[in-house]
C-alpha cells in the first residue's frame, strides 16, 4: 500500500484536461484514496443497519424493539453533531478520522462476538447500535472538513458530488451484500466484515502524509468552540439561508422515503423485492445525475437549481402517490434520486464555500444536524398524516407543500449571489501582540471613531455588519455607544472571554473582515486613526453589588 502524497503536491501534479469535469477530482491522488475509504465506510454503515435490523427480528417479535433500532442508530448523530464538529476543528483531523474508524471497528467486533457467543439480547443490541452511532456522529464532520483540503476550490462541487455518488452507491450495494452474507452465513459475519474493513480504512487514513499544524495559541476549550460555532452560523446570512432550504427540502422529501415500503406494497404485485428495486432505482438516478451536475451548475443559479430539484422531487412524489405500475415507479424513483442529489449537492457546496477552515467542521456538523432533525420530524409528521388520512394524501400534500415552501423561502430569503471572501487576511495587529497578556479575566476592547454627524445613520448601518463580523470571529459580546454630548463620537466595544481568545479572534480576520474595517475607517474624519484601548474586566455589577467575574 503506497504512502499518500500531501494534498498540495497532489494538486500541483493534477492534469489540466477536463479541469471541471465530474470526475476531475480523481486526478488528485489523496482525494481518490480517501474517496475509496469513504465508500468503504458507507458500505459498512448500510451493511450494519441491515444486519442490526434483521438480528433484532430474530431476537424478539415486539415491534417496539425493532423500531428502536433506527432510533438508536440515528439519535447519537443528532445529539453529538456539534460536539463532534468542535472536536474535529480542535484536534488533528487525520488522527481523529482514523480514531472514528477504530471506534466503529471495535463496536463491530463486539457485535460479532456477542452473536457468536450467544450473549446477544435486545437491550445489548440497542446499546451497541448506539455506540456505533457515536462513531458515525464523530466521523461525518471531520470528513466533511477534510474534503476542501484535497482538491482546488474550483473542483469542490465535483468532489462533493462524487461523495454523494459514494453514499448512493453504497446504499445500493451495502444492503444487497449484507443480505447475501446474512442468508449464507448469518449476521455475525456481516459485523466481522465491517470490523475488518473499518481497520483497513483506518490504516489507509494513517498513511496519508498530512502535516497537522498546532495552533500556537493552544487548543480551544470544547464548550467555547461549540459557542463560537453556533455564533458563526447565527451571524451568517448565507449559512442560515442554506440551512433553511435544506430543512425545507428534507422535511418534505423524506415523506417518500418514510412511506416507500407502503407505496411498494400498493404497486401491483408489490412485495419486499419491489421495495428493494425502487430503492435501487433511486440510488441509480442519484449516481447518474452526478455526471450532469457540472452542466446544471453552469446553466442555473443556485436557487434556480434548488427550485428545479424541489419541483422534480414534488412531481415524483405526486406520481408515486397514485402509481400502481412498477416501471413507472422505477422511472419516478430514478428522477427522485437525481433531484435529491442535485439539490443536496448544491446546498452542501454553498455551505462548504461559506465556511473558513477554522470553523468548517462545526459548521458542517450543524448542517448535518439540520438534515437529521428535518428528516426525523418529516418522517413523524408525514407518517401521522398517512395514518389519519392515507398514503396518497400524505405524498400529495407533501409534494405541493414542498415546492410552495421552497419557492417562498427563495423569494423571502434570496441568494445574494456574491459570498464574502473568507480567506485569512494575514497576521494579527502588532499592538495586540506587543501587549502584556493578563493572567485571567474578560478583555474589553474599545475603538473610538470620530464621525460626521450627518453620516451617522449610514455609519450605524455599517456597524451592524461589524457586529456580525465580530461575533462570527468568536467575540463574547458587542455594542456600539454614542456620546450624548458629542454627536460625532462613537465607541465600538468588543468583549472576549480571555486574552488568548482575543488573540484567537484577531487571527480569524478574513479578507472580507479587513475590507469591512477599511469601510469603517472611511467614516473616520479625525487626523489620527481611531483610538484603540484594551482593558481587563475584573468585576461586574449584579443586584446592586460588585461580583468578581
Amino acid at each position: 500500500m503506497p504512502d499518500f502524497e500531501n494534498s498540495a503536491a497532489a494538486s500541483a501534479t493534477s492534469p489540466a484536461k477536463d479541469e471541471h469535469g465530474p470526475l476531475s477530482p480523481f486526478a488528485h491522488r489523496v482525494f481518490s484514496m480517501l474517496w475509496g475509504t469513504w465508500l468503504v465506510a458507507n458500505l459498512c454503515m448500510w451493511m450494519n443497519d441491515v444486519a442490526s435490523a434483521w438480528l433484532m427480528t430474530t431476537l424478539t417479535s415486539k415491534p417496539i424493539w425493532v423500531a428502536l433500532v433506527q432510533t438508536a442508530a440515528t439519535l447519537p448523530v443528532f445529539l453529538l453533531g456539534l460536539p463532534s464538529g468542535a472536536l474535529a476543528d480542535i484536534l488533528d483531523r487525520k488522527r481523529f478520522l482514523a480514531f472514528t474508524q477504530i471506534w466503529v471497528a471495535v463496536v463491530a467486533s463486539l457485535l460479532a462476538l456477542a452473536v457468536f457467543t450467544g450473549m446477544m439480547t435486545p437491550p445489548l443490541l440497542l446499546l451497541l447500535i448506539s455506540l456505533n452511532g457515536i462513531g458515525l456522529a464523530l466521523r461525518w464532520p471531520v470528513f466533511a472538513a477534510i474534503v476542501p483540503e484535497l482538491v482546488p476550490r474550483s473542483k469542490l462541487p465535483a468532489a462533493l458530488a462524487l461523495n454523494g455518488m459514494s453514499m448512493n452507491t453504497s446504499r445500493i450495494v451495502g444492503p444487497l451484500l449484507a443480505g447475501g452474507i446474512i442468508a449464507a452465513l448469518g449476521s455475525a459475519w456481516v459485523f466481522l466484515l465491517n470490523a475488518v474493513l473499518s481497520v483497513v480504512a483506518a490504516v489507509v487514513i494513517m498513511r496519508w502524509r498530512r502535516e497537522h499544524t498546532p495552533d500556537p495559541l493552544g487548543r480551544e476549550r470544547l464548550t467555547g468552540a461549540m459557542r463560537v460555532g453556533l455564533q458563526y452560523v447565527a451571524q451568517s446570512y448565507h449559512l442560515k439561508s442554506v440551512m433553511a432550504r435544506v430543512a425545507i427540502f428534507f422535511f418534505h422529501s423524506t415523506a417518500l422515503m418514510a412511506l416507500l415500503p407502503l407505496v411498494a406494497r400498493d404497486i401491483k404485485g408489490g412485495d419486499a423485492g419491489t421495495f428493494t428495486v425502487l430503492l435501487a432505482a433511486m440510488g441509480g438516478g442519484a449516481v447518474l445525475s452526478t455526471f450532469a451536475l457540472p452542466r446544471l451548475r453552469q446553466a442555473f443559479s443556485r436557487d434556480r437549481l434548488i427550485l428545479v430539484g424541489a419541483a422534480v422531487q414534488a412531481m415524483t412524489m405526486g406520481v408515486m402517490a397514485f402509481n400502481t405500475n412498477i416501471w413507472l415507479g422505477i422511472l419516478a424513483m430514478a428522477f427522485s434520486g437525481a433531484a435529491w442529489l442535485s439539490t443536496a449537492n448544491s446546498l452542501t457546496v454553498s455551505a462548504q464555500m461559506s465556511l473558513p477552515d477554522w470553523v468548517r467542521a462545526r459548521g458542517m456538523s450543524m448542517y448535518q444536524m439540520c438534515i437529521m432533525g428535518a428528516t426525523a420530524m418529516g418522517a413523524a409528521v408525514w407518517g401521522q398524516v398517512a395514518t389519519s388520512g392515507s398514503v396518497p394524501i400524505a405524498l400529495a400534500v407533501g409534494s405541493v407543500s414542498g415546492i410552495v415552501m421552497m419557492a417562498l423561502i427563495c423569494w423571502r430569503w434570496p441568494d445574494r449571489g456574491v459570498m464574502e471572501d473568507i480567506r485569512p487576511a494575514g497576521p494579527m495587529s502588532s499592538s495586540a501582540k506587543a501587549s502584556t497578556p493578563p493572567e485571567s479575566g474578560h478583555v474589553l476592547v474599545t475603538i473610538e471613531y470620530r464621525i460626521d454627524p450627518a453620516k451617522a445613520p449610514a455609519f450605524r448601518a455599517l456597524m451592524e455588519e461589524s457586529r456580525r463580523s465580530r461575533l462570527r470571529q468568536g467575540a463574547l459580546a458587542w455594542e456600539l455607544l454614542s456620546d450624548i454630548n458629542d454627536p460625532g463620537r462613537f465607541v465600538e466595544a468588543v468583549e472576549d472571554t480571555s486574552w488568548t481568545d482575543h488573540l484567537r479572534r484577531l487571527d480569524r480576520t478574513s479578507v472580507a473582515d479587513a475590507a469591512l474595517r477599511e469601510r469603517k475607517l472611511a467614516f473616520h474624519i479625525a487626523e489620527d486613526p481611531p483610538v484603540v484601548r484594551r482593558a481587563l474586566r475584573e468585576t461586574t455589577v449584579r443586584g446592586g453589588r460588585n461580583e468578581a467575574l
